[in-house]
Parts: structure tokens; sequence; C-alpha cells
């Protein structure tokens, strides 16, 4: 019987390092993921996916190597990571989502990818910010124009009461503000300072986007 137990005993500690040994290569593969990302090593990220490195590494920060691809600009990479079912809803450490980072990235092609694989239009990051505030603020016409199509509404009022179309107004962005306007957006909204887009654009001194606001 005790020869039973240590033979058990010794089979547990041999399960209990071949546990270790696979977790620790798990995260040197992960590591190695992490470093190909950022170097836009598409080749060698693509190997170590197929080596089981996980899709949803990563970085202090909480960044995705989605996330990661998506800020550095590279669509061939975020839009293999989508195809390996990285999680298109994954945020970072500031809550901003995949979509958010395409969104201010102006990153048309893969916002459309992460849609399709059901991203989050309305998810809010920790300042209250979301995707259309991210793109109508930088003036990213065709990704205002994507979220619209994917039900994202003109007339939503976000943190202090701001509408995409006033972020776009004072930024100066002009076709966006065409954009927002011809997709129902009211310029007579007020902010919970109880200015309109065409008077937050007078402050922002874009005497263009008054004249169209003020046209309308």
């Amino acid at each position: 019987m005790k020869v039973a137990h240590r033979i058990l005993a010794l089979l547990w500690m041999v399960l209990a390092c071949s546990g270790v040994i696979a977790e620790e290569a798990s995260m040197d593969l992960n590591r190695e993921a992490l470093s190909a990302t950022r170097a836009g090593n598409l080749p060698r990220l693509k190997g170590l996916l197929e080596r089981n490195a996980s899709p949803d590494t990563r970085n202090r920060i909480g960044d995705s190597l989605l996330m990661i691809s998506i800020k550095a600009g590279r669509s061939d990479m975020a839009a293999h990571l989508i195809s390996r079912d990285a999680n298109v809803n994954l945020a970072n450490v500031s809550q901003v989502t995949p979509l958010m980072a395409a969104a201010f990235g102006g990153n048309t092609d893969i916002a459309r990818l992460l849609l399709q694989r059901k991203a989050d239009v309305n998810a809010s990051d920790r300042v209250h910010k979301t995707a259309m505030v991210y793109a109508a603020g930088k003036g990213n016409s065709d990704v205002v124009k994507l979220l619209l199509e994917n039900g994202v509404t003109p007339n939503t009022q976000y943190e202090n009461g701001l509408t995409a179309l006033m972020w776009a107004a004072g930024a100066g962005a002009s076709s966006t503000v065409r954009v927002l306007l011809n997709a129902g957006a009211d310029s007579r909204l007020v902010d919970n300072r109880g200015k309109t887009a065409s008077q937050i654009a007078q402050d922002a001194g874009h005497a263009d986007i008054v004249q169209l606001l003020e046209a309308r």
C-alpha cells in the first residue's frame, strides 16, 4: 500500500510539473507574440499563433495584440488577429476598445471588420467617450458613416450633453458635420452649458461650420 501511495504521489508530481512547464511555455509564446506585434512582424506573429499563442495577449496597460496593431496602423495584422478570433471587445485599462481605437485612427476597413464580429458600438471608455465621439471629434467621416449604418443614432447626447455633431463642429470637421446633418442630426440641441453646435463652432473659430449649420 505504501508503494502504491508513493507511485501515486510521484505521478501527481509529474503531472504538476508538466502543467507548470506547459504554462511557462504558453507565457513565453505570448511574450513573443507581444514582441512580434510591437515590431510589426506579421509572419512571426502568424507562426506564434499557429503554435497556440493567445490572440488576446495583453501588455501592461491592457492593450491586446489587436489594439496594438490598430494603434500602429497595421491593418494587415489587425485583420489577421480578427480572423483568428481575437476578442473584438477586449478593452484596455482605460476601457478603450479596438473599435474606439479604429475610430480615432480613421481606420474604416478595420472598423468594418470589428463590427462584422459584433464589436459593441455603444461601449464607452473611462472618460465616457464612445467610438462615435472619437470618430466625430477627429473628423473621420467614413467611420462616422459606418457607425451610423450600424445603429448609432445621430442625436445621442454623450458626456456633458455633447452630440457627435457638436464634437465635429468644435473640431472644424465640415465633411463630418455634413454627414451627420444628412443623417438627421439636430443642430438645435444644446449641451449642458446651453450651447448649440453652431455656438461651439463659433467659439472654436470655425466660421465655415457656423455658416453650414445656420444654413440648415
